[in-house]
């Protein structure tokens, strides 16, 4: 025998990673985790400041907005209507995030 046997290498993954999708985001270091978030219309996202400074979630369309969050404070929407929707944190704005919204 010459040690090879009949399995090979296995075969590379054609198969690209499924889009991040749950209801929730972190926000820590002065990010939002993840960036981009799928979900269904009718589910509710749920934001968690994990950082020592406030931060807040402001949706470009005006479609929602939450108070100051301090740490470890939550802040909660539901998405009503497919779409895609770009928020920021309105005292960080170079903090961004995108929600998509699946029929």
């Amino acid at each position: 025998m010459d040690g090879m046997g009949s399995m090979g290498p296995p075969a590379p993954s054609t198969t690209p990673p499924p889009p991040i999708s749950g209801t929730a985001v972190s926000i820590d270091n002065f990010a939002f985790a993840p960036a981009t978030l799928t979900v269904h219309r009718g589910d509710t996202v749920t934001w968690t400041n994990h950082d020592e400074e406030p931060h807040t979630v402001a949706a470009g369309d005006g479609s929602f907005r939450s108070p100051g969050m301090d740490s470890n404070a939550t802040f909660s929407f539901t998405f009503t209507n497919p779409g895609s929707y770009d928020y920021i944190c309105s005292i960080h704005p170079s903090m961004h995030g995108t929600v998509v919204v699946t029929p």
